[in-house]
């Protein structure tokens, strides 16, 4: 059995993917809620101020902003020089 540790909360846990069970339903939750801040916002300043309209955590934004599907946000930051992102 191989144990993962969980991104979001550093628990151990024997499942598949990045986040525990019990914190995939806060993941989906914040993945739509990013979504949806990018659906609605073209412009932003950084990633500092998505955390502060979103909710959302720098630690987990910059989880998110490292998968495929936000591939295209996270370019932008890197080409416009915010600070705080650690991509």
């Amino acid at each position: 059995m191989n144990l993962n540790k969980c991104c979001r909360c550093g628990c151990f846990y024997s499942s598949e993917g990045n986040v525990c069970p019990n914190c995939q339903p806060k993941d989906f939750n914040e993945i739509a809620k990013l979504k949806n801040y990018f659906d609605v916002n073209s412009n932003f300043d950084s990633i500092e101020c998505i955390s502060a309209n979103t909710g959302i955590t720098l630690k987990n934004l910059n989880r998110f902003l490292n998968q495929e599907e936000f591939s295209k946000f996270s370019n932008k930051f890197n080409s416009s020089g915010n600070i705080g992102i650690d991509l």
